[in-house]
């Protein structure tokens, strides 16, 4: 029993709250994440579409999609990573489905997601 109390009093203590914003499956994001090269440290910019978020907690994870030269590339990162210093909303995408795992199989046009209006 005190074992199981120790592992969420862990857990407690490494789940920092996030502080990006809203997003959901369709959006376009921007992900800065930190990249260590030997004893330097550097930013990089990620910018795709929200194929998936999945999971809660410490294990919550959001899945990032983009075209590189013609191909498909994804990157899952985690909320709870130290690594990733920030997410941007780019674009609302409008879309009807939690997971848009059909997007790996469109090419061009057809691989576009509708973007999402509001209305004032």
């Amino acid at each position: 029993m005190k074992e199981m109390e120790a592992i969420q009093f862990v857990q407690q203590q490494m789940l920092t709250a996030p502080n990006f914003p809203e997003f959901k499956t369709g959006d376009t994001v921007v992900v800065t994440y930190k990249i260590v090269e030997g004893d330097k440290t550097r930013e990089q910019d990620y910018r795709g579409d929200v194929i998936q978020i999945k999971g809660h907690g410490l294990t919550k994870t959001f899945t990032v999609r983009k075209i590189s030269h013609g191909v498909g590339v994804e990157r899952i990162f985690s909320y709870t990573n130290p690594n990733v210093a920030s997410v941007q909303v780019v674009k609302r995408g409008r879309v009807r489905r939690a997971r848009l795992y059909y997007l790996r199989g469109l090419v061009g046009k057809k691989a576009r997601i509708k973007e999402l209006k509001k209305v004032n």
